[in-house]
């Protein structure tokens, strides 16, 4: 076989480009249907076009954007139906994750999955003490989320399947802004309760990882799935 050229950075530019757009789409800093030029998405970046077009060529493969024009794309929106059948992915890839995970888990990964749990743990007795509808409380809800999400990302390496933990990341990045959304939405409603159960639901996935137990772990885990995306889809398309 001939040499290959050797590589002067393991990093390029099109890399930063698709990293840091991406966590714009996943953060919500760019909104789902918003349209962006490469210009403008060059500019902001402060870089040239080229690196942000082979990144928006990855991202339309990912399905986060969608191109409109020679030079333009749209940030990609789900309609409600396509939204259904896309959480009904998830909720089989999750379920997946958790029975791998808990036929191959680590001692290591398994104590970082309890760790993340204490904390979400110690943040639910400060919730309860909380005001409704305060600043503390919002914020309270989102970095016990975050670390629910945390544990979530746990699992899927748990699992120690390149190609699942690769498909997950896709689908990981169509879910953190409704499902902040949705927790934020039921806090404000006064079912703070709903944040405790989503606890108590991890709680029960770890203790059947832990146990080795894949069947269960993997039951717990669709059921899971399934109730978050539910309740992210009402929160989306209210009736």
């Amino acid at each position: 076989m001939s040499r290959l050229p050797q590589l002067s950075s393991p990093t390029t530019l099109g890399d930063q480009a698709y990293s840091a757009i991406r966590e714009a789409i996943v953060t919500g800093v760019l909104k789902r249907g918003e349209k962006v030029t490469e210009r403008g998405l060059a500019e902001s970046l402060n870089i040239s076009a080229t690196p942000v077009r082979e990144a928006l060529r990855r991202l339309d493969q990912d399905r986060l954007v969608e191109r409109t024009g020679p030079r333009s794309v749209r940030i990609t929106q789900f309609g409600e139906e396509e939204l259904r059948e896309f959480t009904m992915i998830e909720d089989v890839l999750r379920a997946l994750s958790a029975r791998l995970a808990a036929e191959k888990s680590t001692a290591a990964q398994r104590s970082e999955m309890s760790a993340r749990l204490d904390e979400a743990d110690a943040l639910r007795g400060e919730l309860r003490d909380e005001a409704p509808g305060t600043d503390s409380e919002r914020d309270l809800v989102l970095k016990i989320q975050s670390l629910m999400s945390h544990f979530h990302t746990l699992v899927d390496q748990a699992s120690g399947n390149a190609t699942l933990i690769q498909m997950l990341r896709t689908v990981d990045a169509f879910g953190p802004e409704g499902r902040r959304d949705s927790a934020l939405s039921q806090v404000r409603s006064g079912h703070w309760e709903v944040v405790d159960e989503r606890y108590r639901q991890h709680r029960a996935i770890f203790e059947a990882i832990a146990a080795g137990n894949g069947g269960k772990a993997e039951e717990l885990m669709r059921a899971h799935s399934h109730t978050s995306n539910t309740s992210r889809i009402k929160t989306r398309f209210p009736v």
